[in-house]
Order: C-alpha cells, then sequence, then structure tokens
C-alpha cells in the first residue's frame, strides 16, 4: 500500500467518522463504492487539511513503528555493535552512553561530524566512542579504512586515534606516499602498517563491519548507533545537540 493510499484510507474513515474496523468496502456493491468514492472525493476537495492531517498522523506512526524496530536491532545486534574485539574504542571506555559511527575516510559528511564528535565526546566527558570503517565511496576509501585498521593492529588505539585524525583532514587520494608520510607523522613503522594492510586480518574487519552495515540498514555514512536509537546520516541539529537530546530522554 502506498503512502498517499494509506492516507486516503485513513482520511476517508476521518472524513466520513467511521471506526475504520468497522469499514469493509468490499462487503460493498458497485453502486455502493462509486457513490462512497464520490462522498470521499466531495468531502476532501471541500476540506483539503484533513488529507494533510491524515498523512502527518501516518508519518508519525511509521516514525514510531521504525524507531521500534531499530531499537529491536540494535538489541539483536549489541555484541557485534559494541563488543566485537576489532573496533578502535575511545572516549570514557567507562562511560554511560556508547555512540557507535559508521564511517568513510573520504565522506564529505564524516568530515563534517569528525570534529562535531570529538567536541561532543569531550564536552559529555562519560561518553564511550566506537568507530566502525565502513568504506562505501571506492578503492579510495577502502584503501584510507585499511590503513586505520592496519595502524590499529599494528601499533594500538593511541596511534589508531592519530591515524584516524590524519585520515579525516587528507585531502589528496591516500597514494602509498601518503599514507607512509602520515605513518612516520604519529611515530608508527610504515612499512609493518603497509604491509598489514592486505591481510585476512584486515580484511576481515571490513567484511564483518559491512555485514553489521546492512544489517543495521546502513546505506551511506555516516550513519550512529547512540545508545538504543539509531541515525541514518547526519544528524540535521548536529552531533552534539542530538547526542544530548538522546541522552535527556534516556
Amino acid at each position: 500500500m502506498t503512502r498517499l493510499t494509506a492516507a486516503l484510507l485513513l482520511g476517508a474513515s476521518t472524513a466520513l467518522a467511521t471506526p475504520a474496523l468497522s469499514f469493509d468496502i468490499g462487503a460493498m456493491s458497485d453502486d455502493e463504492k462509486a457513490a462512497f468514492g464520490q462522498a470521499v472525493r466531495d468531502y476532501l476537495m471541500e476540506n483539503p487539511e484533513v488529507l494533510v492531517e491524515s498523512i502527518n498522523v501516518l508519518d508519525a506512526r511509521q516514525a514510531e513503528a521504525g524507531v521500534a524496530n531499530d531499537r529491536d536491532l540494535i538489541a539483536a545486534n549489541a555484541d557485534a555493535l559494541f563488543q566485537d574485539g576489532h573496533s578502535w574504542v575511545g572516549g570514557n571506555p567507562d562511560g554511560d552512553l556508547t555512540v557507535v559511527e559508521f564511517m568513510d575516510y573520504r565522506c564529505t559528511y564524516c568530515r563534517q561530524a569528525h570534529q562535531q564528535v570529538l567536541d561532543a565526546v569531550e564536552e559529555d566527558g562519560n561518553i564511550r566512542l566506537i568507530m566502525k570503517e565502513f568504506p562505501v565511496l571506492g578503492e579510495d576509501s577502502e584503501t584510507s579504512s585499511r590503513f586505520a585498521i592496519a595502524v590499529l593492529q599494528i601499533a594500538g588505539d593511541d596511534a589508531y586515534a592519530k591515524a584516524h585524525d590524519a585520515l579525516m583532514t587528507l585531502r589528496p587520494s591516500p597514494t602509498p606516499e601518503a599514507l607512509q608520510g602520515i605513518a612516520q607523522d604519529i611515530g608508527v613503522d610504515a612499512d609493518a602498517v603497509m604491509a598489514q594492510m592486505p591481510t585476512d586480518a584486515v580484511t576481515s574487519v571490513l567484511l564483518e563491519n559491512r555485514q553489521l552495515g546492512q544489517t543495521m540498514g546502513v546505506q551511506g555514512t555516516p550513519a550512529f548507533v547512540i545508545g538504543d536509537t539509531m541515525l541514518r546520516g547526519m544528524p540535521q541539529a548536529g552531533v552534539g545537540p542530538t547526542i544530548a537530546r538522546i541522552r535527556e530522554s534516556m
């Protein structure tokens, strides 16, 4: 059923002031159906605000259903989201609110969100932050993610945080020369990191993240899990205010 059709049926029941459960169009004769359709049309032409109100009600119901479905998804995939054993964990490891970000280093919106995320974590002081490498924008995206994961596996959390920051601000393509330069700047063994990038250990992380993202309905970046709330896309209100609003509602 299309959104407009559903709204029309909802509007029809409103227009006729008849409880929806008592309405059975299948029991009508052809003449009765025609008369009913004309009556609904006439009413909505005279009172178009009813249709607008019906669409708003339908949107609200669908939004509520979507929130409930997302909460179920998060609960069902909690281990993979929050305790996978291979993702970088920053912020306050003992924080009472966990924020997971699916991100792509070459994504413009991820770059816009980057500093907002860091600021929110610092200001709140009680956020456990998890990064999921989720390259969706081509070869440069995957190369960047492979480098970041390799840094984490070779040199640990602090080195990853520095590599993450550097990749978010890297404007040219992540050529071997550019990545080796980052490795040297953050004080890790460039040769070891470059050798780690094509390994199965790195590939398995990308595959697990991709599968998890697909399960969670992530089709682009950034996407966030904030507590038991799923956000697909950059929050219009900004990352910090959105986290604060969700925290207040918990």
